[in-house]
């Protein structure tokens, strides 16, 4: 008999042995979870400082000015300069937080439902994940930003004036003179309806285009801004903000066998033989700071 080399390539027949060759690979898998996750994430775009730490918490200094804290004064030929001190923000300490959960594809259920398994799986885990990743930045940033400047009318109404609230919300924050550049714009799903399908934006648009929202049901770009709307806000508003300014978020490498899916989200596939299934696991180890409170600001009576 002769023998060929080198030998060819396996072949798999069947789908349990398909389905259980990828989520053997826990590189495939990881792949697969970075395209669902990065579906509606949107805490990784305002929050655009990163910060890789060990200990288990993170210090970072807020609210540290651009000026020192003499104002310059005219130096008199050949006298000397004078001295100023250079303050720094107050301290803040946050603790990293890992967050996670698991999940069982059975045997039975590989070999029934072929690959629909471990996609309904996956899917849920990562949504899961994604959405907490996003509640927990949202609420941080709801919780920090005091500034705030009431709507001239609420934005569902017919005597709305969206563009102006939003361009005299930036001017507050340019007002501060700290170097900030809004940049990004957050509602809400029913905040951005309203928004993207108000008569006085539709008729300030281009007109010979299919691209504005009329025909293409997305309003990306208002004023400047980036519009991202997500259903993870903890309240009803508009934030305007500065997203490389804002602050940032800090991650724990951990170990363990772990594979990168997207930015912030770890997976990991278990073969239990014992129990004849495979355990799947998402996680995040993170938390979000803010550096700059004031490089944003709440709309609100919307």
């Amino acid at each position: 008999m002769p023998y060929t080399y080198p030998p060819a390539a396996p072949t798999l027949s069947g789908d349990y042995l398909t389905v259980s060759r990828f989520l053997n690979n826990p590189a495939v898998v990881a792949r697969r979870l970075r395209t669902l996750a990065e579906q509606r994430l949107i805490a990784t775009s305002i929050l655009s400082g990163r910060e890789s730490v060990t200990g288990g918490a993170i210090g970072f200094e807020q609210n540290e000015g651009i000026y020192p804290d003499r104002p310059v004064e005219a130096v008199s030929p050949g006298g000397e300069y004078p001295l100023t001190t250079v303050a720094a923000g107050p301290t803040q300490l946050v603790k990293i937080v890992k967050w996670g959960q698991d999940t069982l594809v059975t045997d039975e259920a590989v070999t029934r439902q072929r690959m629909a398994a471990a996609e309904r799986a996956m899917l849920k885990l990562v949504n899961a994940a994604a959405k907490n990743v996003d509640s927990v930045a949202l609420s941080l940033i709801a919780s920090s930003v005091v500034q705030t400047r009431a709507a001239s009318a609420v934005w569902s109404g017919s005597t709305a004036t969206i563009l102006r609230d939003l361009m005299l919300a930036k001017a507050d924050i340019a007002a501060l003179n700290q170097g900030y550049e809004p940049d990004t714009l957050i509602v809400n799903d029913a905040t951005w309806a309203y928004l993207a399908s108000d008569t006085v934006l539709i008729n300030a648009m281009q007109r010979e285009t299919t691209s504005n929202a009329v025909y293409s049901g997305e309003f990306n770009i208002i004023a400047g801004l980036r519009v991202l709307p997500t259903p993870n806000l903890p309240a009803a508003g508009a934030w305007v903000l500065d997203s490389t300014q804002l602050g940032g978020i800090a991650t724990e490498d951990l170990q363990g066998g772990y594979q990168a899916a997207g930015d912030l989200i770890q997976s990991k596939t278990m073969r239990e033989d014992h129990n004849d299934q495979w355990r799947l696991r998402a996680r995040a180890v993170f938390v979000p700071y803010i550096t700059e409170p004031n490089a944003a600001i709440k709309i609100t009576g919307i």
